[in-house]
């Protein structure tokens, strides 16, 4: 019913490091072209935990958004804008607080669970609480219907469904609309309307879902429809009223595999990173630095790659051949952990060049960063306005 549309953002924390770019930056890359894509900074979301020290958010924000284009996401294929600019946001996520029960924020997984990490943190905020809404009014004000999220992200993703499908059910009912879908379905054509007829039968009264796809598929097939004709036959099908929220669904992405320097995660919380652009004399040095395998005390001393961190930085950036020079040499103490470690850094500061090169034009004029979050801003709002004048309307709320 609603075009494709990928939605996707980030809280923002300065500079991203290598594990930002292997865990989300690459794919948001390939995304762009498959998919008409939205990537935001997530400001407001930072003020969740952050609301008493917000002075960095802005500095940060920028300086992430040059890390996206330095990454290669690219303006002229999705549209780039900050969170906090598109004020439709707040507005979406007041309303739908209204309907929202207490129980299914308490219940999101993620909400016991930061707070059990923050323990030092005072998080017995509404806006702490509320996080989750918010995340949801931020996909659904664009109508996504694909949000990439890792694994321990789909319970956010579900909730967004809930909460879609609860505002169908309580303001999509139209005065009139049953009058009106079915003279939607006499504009079908007496075949495809007999068709129709059929497969709403076959999941309203038997909850057969082949037939509700089928039925979607058959609506998306008729060109001559009109928007709201085509809103009412998705929701009658159904057995709804007008369907003005989208559900969204999730494209699940693998966890990143890039290993900080002491072989945890890559995290800034544990201080094992590398940033995406950090300079060649920091990366050598981390990386030189970095722990080995204990049983490697002396240079002739054999060891085994498996027990080491730098192993795990090998399975990023070495090809097999390089892999197994490793194996050999590590386990015979035929080469040194130095002489280990310096493939790890030729390929990082391989991988680095194109993104230093991208970050310096926007680097050398701040105003271009700051034209394409405007256009973006730009595109969003009317993306977002359109939404909330159909959620208006819906809830009696447009006054004219």
């Amino acid at each position: 019913m609603y075009a494709e549309r990928v939605l996707s953002g980030m809280r923002p924390t300065g500079a991203l490091h290598l594990g930002h770019y292997h865990g989300v930056l690459k794919n948001w890359v390939k995304l762009q072209h498959e998919y008409p894509c939205l990537f935001f900074v997530a400001d407001w979301h930072a003020l969740t935990t952050q609301y008493d020290n917000p002075l960095g958010i802005e500095k940060s924000s920028m300086d992430m958004v040059i890390d996206w284009l330095a990454a290669g996401v690219d303006p002229n294929q999705a549209t780039l804008f900050i969170q906090s600019k598109v004020p439709e946001h707040a507005e979406l996520h007041l309303l739908m607080s209204m309907m929202t029960p207490l129980g299914w924020l308490e219940r999101v997984p993620t909400y016991k669970d930061q707070q059990e990490k923050l323990a030092g943190k005072d998080l017995t905020t509404y806006g702490f609480l509320g996080y989750p809404l918010l995340m949801s009014a931020d996909i659904l004000i664009y109508r996504a219907d694909k949000v990439p999220v890792g694994e321990d992200q789909i319970p956010h993703v579900e909730f967004t469904r809930e909460l879609a499908r609860r505002f169908n059910h309580m303001y999509g009912r139209e005065p009139g609309f049953e009058d009106k879908a079915r003279e939607a379905v006499k504009k079908l054509g007496s075949k495809k309307a007999r068709l129709y007829e059929e497969l709403r039968t076959g999941f309203v009264q038997n909850g057969d879902k082949e037939a509700l796809e089928q039925g979607k598929a058959l609506l998306n097939e008729i060109q001559h429809l009109s928007a709201l004709d085509r809103e009412r036959l998705f929701g009658y099908l159904e057995g709804s009223g007008k369907m003005i929220l989208v559900e969204p669904g999730y494209l699940l992405t693998e966890e990143s595999k890039m290993p900080g320097l002491d072989g945890q995660k890559m995290s800034k919380s544990y201080h094992n990173t590398i940033t995406m652009r950090e300079s060649e004399e920091s990366v050598a040095k981390k990386v030189k630095s970095m722990p080995t395998d204990p049983a490697r005390v002396r240079r002739h001393d054999p060891g085994e790659p498996t027990k080491c961190p730098v192993w795990q930085l090998h399975q990023v950036y070495s090809d097999d051949a390089c892999k197994e020079w490793v194996q050999q040499g590590c386990r015979t103490a035929g080469i040194g952990c130095i002489e280990c470690k310096q493939p790890v850094i030729d390929g990082i500061l391989k991988e680095q060049v194109p993104m230093r090169e991208r970050a310096q034009m926007y680097l050398d004029d701040p105003t271009l960063v700051k034209n394409i979050i405007a256009d973006g801003c730009e595109k969003a709002r009317e993306l977002a306005r359109e939404t909330m004048r159909d959620v208006r309307e819906a809830m009696g709320l447009e006054y004219h």
